[in-house]
């Protein structure tokens, strides 16, 4: 069974949004209400996949619990340089036999890794 949905928590619905879909450039799929007060936000990489929700109404899920969600990228150094050009604070770009990644935080302190993924075959033949 395929992963659906991750849950992102969030304290600021629409500083996460912007975050989410104007610095990383994920497509927005949904912003609908969802009972008094709260929205469901869903997110989705533009290559598809699974979506993402950012989420305030988990009492045990805390703005920066969630850490490690790996986001595929095409070009590593590319997507580094773009978003220091916008005054993100990034780990350097490291690499490791399965990819080259870096990794950020989001407003709220959740750990994102932006992964530019070697081949598994590729890895196979070294």
């Amino acid at each position: 069974m395929p992963i659906a949905i991750v849950s992102i928590p969030v304290t600021d619905l629409d500083r996460a949004r912007s975050f989410y879909v104007d610095t990383l450039g994920l497509t927005l799929l949904r912003d609908d209400p969802m009972g008094p007060d709260m929205r469901w936000i869903q997110l989705q990489p533009k290559d598809g996949g699974a979506t993402i929700a950012l989420v305030t109404w988990f009492e045990h899920l805390k703005p920066g619990g969630q850490q490690g969600l790996m986001l595929g990228i095409d070009n590593v150094d590319a997507e580094h340089a773009r978003l220091t050009g916008l005054g993100l604070t990034l780990a350097a770009v490291a690499e490791e036999p399965w990819g080259r990644y870096f990794m950020l935080t989001d407003p709220d302190g959740n750990g994102l890794i932006l992964s530019q993924l070697t081949d598994p075959d590729e890895v196979k033949t070294r």
